[in-house]
């Protein structure tokens, strides 16, 4: 080994060796996954304004019931999990009038509530993982419901025992994007730091936005719901048992110009409250392709986006519809996406990782090995900005 010289300069192929010895072999990779929902409330949609209407003690507002029918019917959800129930409701009755302050009551449930159910999701990634939880050496936690510090991040870490030396990052109010960009800066932390283990936590309640249905709120109201989801994310050289799920081999995030104000989150002394414009879907189909493209690159497949497979985020049916729409996908593409919306409706950040969870289930009960299955595939989460975070990803082979 080449010693220091006698003005403790270090030699340039000694600093080369100990950069090369800092990073990780090849892209960063998913090696497992976990999600949870509450286990109190399940609302069949068919079912949901009846019952928010009468928890809510609005029953009285009847064409604003009707309206919500409406709204419910087309949202192409068939149920959605709650952590609220009519309990916590009535305990607490500032949550149903927006002019009054109930931020800390809010607060003071999804302090216990969030951790628990992002701890249920990790505990099975960590599971199938096969590697104990101190080997962790990253956590990267992603919720809209943080209003504290300490914060879920070093919540979590508790809950599961992992070491105090575990790098923490807590990523909040990013929203239904919020998955992706958690993803994003794992596969950077995995691949220029020669061994981590990244453990990507998404929760989200829709308790600190909870509130009586209005004339502003009836979209959002139909269709978010509660849940979380995990990842483990690491880089080569891979341990014994480790397989990659999902290569990560490149991702962007684009902000379409002047939209700031069509999607977006406001933390009031009565909640979280989110404003939710119309175009949403419109705007979203109208740059997806640009930012896919600037994404795969060289590499893009622009004459036909069927060659791909799809981890999208549902933010709603129209954003689904919109996306077939412009990269004329073939029916069933976005498969993994509508059964997601359809079994839990949207989790906001948590949504992706449901979303590549089924992805993967279906991969591999169609044959991992199958030569007419995809290889390469692409991610997508939409947020506030209007924000759209994107991903190349590759599925290996099951003999690799």
């Amino acid at each position: 080994m080449t010693k220091a010289n006698g003005n403790g300069a270090v030699p340039v192929r000694e600093g080369q060796r100990r950069s090369m010895q800092q990073h990780a072999q090849g892209p960063a990779a998913m090696l497992a996954i976990g999600t949870a929902n509450p286990t109190g409330v399940v609302i069949p949609q068919d079912q949901f304004a009846d019952d928010i209407f009468r928890m809510t003690k609005t029953d009285h507002l009847t064409q604003l019931k009707e309206k919500m029918k409406r709204i419910c019917q087309k949202t192409g959800i068939e149920k959605r999990y709650f952590h609220v129930n009519e309990e916590s409701i009535g305990a607490n009755p500032e949550f149903l009038d927006r002019k009054l302050p109930s931020l800390d009551a809010r607060i003071d449930m999804v302090s216990t509530a969030v951790p628990k159910l992002a701890q249920s999701a990790a505990t099975k990634a960590i599971a199938e993982w096969g590697r104990p939880a101190t080997d962790i050496t990253h956590l990267v936690f992603s919720t809209y419901s943080a209003c504290q510090a300490p914060s879920f991040d070093l919540q979590l870490a508790t809950l599961l025992g992992l070491r105090p030396t575990v790098s923490r990052t807590i990523l909040s109010l990013n929203g239904c994007y919020g998955g992706g960009r958690a993803l994003h800066l794992a596969k950077q932390l995995a691949e220029n730091n020669h061994g981590a283990r990244v453990l990507v936590a998404c929760a989200e309640l829709t308790l600190v936005c909870f509130g009586a249905p209005d004339g502003s709120n009836l979209i959002g109201t139909a269709l978010f719901g509660d849940g979380a989801g995990a990842v483990i994310v690491g880089a080569g050289p891979f341990s014994e048992g480790e397989r990659p799920l999902f290569e990560m081999v490149s991702a962007t995030q684009t902000t379409i110009p002047r939209t700031e104000h069509v999607l977006g989150m406001q933390v009031s002394r009565a909640g979280v409250d989110f404003h939710l414009g119309i175009q949403v879907p419109t705007l979203i189909g109208q740059n997806v392709k640009q930012c896919l493209i600037d994404t795969f690159g060289t590499d893009a497949p622009c004459s036909d986006w069927n060659d791909l497979f799809w981890a999208v985020h549902p933010g709603g049916r129209q954003i689904l519809d919109n996306i077939d729409t412009v990269l004329k996908l073939e029916p069933g593409k976005l498969a993994a996406s509508r059964h997601v919306l359809r079994e839990y409706g949207n989790m906001s950040g948590a949504t992706i990782v449901f979303v590549l969870d089924e992805l993967r289930r279906r991969r591999k009960e169609a044959g991992g090995d199958n030569p007419l299955l995809p290889e390469w595939g692409a991610m997508l989460a939409f947020g506030p900005g209007i924000t759209i975070e994107a991903m190349v990803l590759r599925a290996p082979p099951l003999h690799e």
